[in-house]
């Protein structure tokens, strides 16, 4: 088949996918629960809220899922710094994220006002609590994470979470949720009429302004203020996995790392370009002109950070040596040959049975099928 350098390039274009399904899925699916407490002003209002993602809420976790998988098997050792060093803060997003299920599940069981504000204060907890902290984990990879390895590749994190609440992680914690926020906000107007469609629109459109400054920001940051490590030494892309075997220093630049590569400009040029257009288009009432551009804007903005970091996955702040890259902490190459057979076979699958889910629920969710109630779920 391919050698292993194509190999592990291939498979990081396939992390980069599954990443930005889960960013463009669940990303609104986050953003409609944070927005649901404020949006939806009576009970019945926040149950077209709900119903706009109900259908597809539990199906769109799946792209987190195969994210988390596809690290398992094919990037072991990022994999176990990641889940090993940040063990506190995985744990955080897990437990936010079980109020969602139970929310969905259990708000319309009983008819009491008390019962069911409770769970929209939970499904908003579920919704905006884990996109501050995968927000957090980004600005934390750009940053670097304390961690070495030893001589046995044995992965050693010498950091603790709350040294993961640095200034610049929780500027990316903000606009990790301002992002679903806006996202969800621009889908609502797409599935749902007058009032909430307007609500929705006002959010997507002062919501995205607000974006786009605090992008712009966050790469003002990352070029003046943070250091990008440089490969100096390495084994080779087609070696065996070993991070040890390669010399690092911080003399780089994120700026520099696109100014020797200016196609990579595309990414936050789509970023900013897509957020802008679907602030525009939403305030104009373009609804699905509007979340085709967020969703053009939320994949440059994920694919900005990826290329950035590139090649790097994880930066050691601690020994910039032990720092991971795709070139030595990928899996064997044998492994990778059988993941993407496997891959292949299935993830078409998945994007095939995802299409047709959305084709059948598209469409506008309204107070009369929720006074109906014969094809509501809550």
């Amino acid at each position: 088949m391919f050698d292993y350098e194509t190999m592990r390039v291939i498979w990081w274009v396939i992390t980069g996918a599954v990443a930005t399904g889960f960013v463009l899925t669940v990303g609104f699916d986050f953003g409609i629960g944070a927005l649901l407490p404020f949006i939806g002003r009576n009970d019945v209002e926040r149950r077209v809220v709900i119903n706009t993602i109900g259908p597809t809420w539990d199906g769109n976790q799946v792209w987190l899922i195969l994210l988390g998988g596809a690290i398992f098997a094919v990037w072991p050792a990022v994999y176990a710094t990641l889940f090993s060093g940040l063990y506190i803060a995985m744990l955080l997003v897990l437990y936010t994220l079980f109020f969602r299920p139970v929310g969905f599940d259990y708000r319309s069981k009983l008819e009491s006002p008390q019962w069911r504000t409770a769970w929209d204060w939970g499904l908003f907890i579920g919704g905006a609590v884990p996109p501050v902290l995968m927000g957090v984990l980004v600005g934390n990879l750009l940053v670097g994470l304390p961690f070495h390895l030893d001589g046995s590749l044995r992965t050693f994190y010498d950091g603790s979470f709350w040294g993961l609440l640095t200034p610049f992680p929780l500027l990316c914690g903000v606009i990790g949720l301002l992002a679903c926020v806006f996202h969800g906000a621009v889908y609502l107007g797409c599935r749902t009429e007058r009032p909430i469609e307007q609500r929705a629109r006002r959010v997507a459109a002062i919501g995205g302004v607000v974006l786009v400054l605090l992008m712009i920001l966050a790469a003002a940051w990352v070029i003046l203020g943070i250091p990008r490590p440089e490969i100096l030494t390495m084994a080779g892309p087609n070696a065996p996995s070993n991070p040890m075997a390669k010399t690092v220093d911080f003399s780089g630049s994120w700026l520099g790392n696109f100014l020797a590569h200016p196609r990579l400009f595309v990414a936050p040029a789509l970023a900013v370009l897509g957020v802008s257009a679907a602030a525009a288009l939403a305030g104009s009432g373009r609804s699905a002109a509007a979340f085709a551009a967020s969703a053009v804007g939320m994949g440059g903005l994920l694919w900005t950070v990826g290329f950035g970091l590139f090649p790097f996955m994880l930066i050691s702040t601690t020994d910039p040596r032990s720092s991971l890259t795709i070139w030595d902490a990928s899996a064997s190459h044998l492994n990778l040959q059988w993941s993407l057979a496997i891959t292949l076979m299935f993830l078409p699958i998945v994007l095939l049975y995802t299409r047709w889910a959305y084709r059948v629920i598209w469409g506008k969710v309204t107070v009369a099928d929720i006074a109906k109630g014969d094809h509501t779920l809550y």
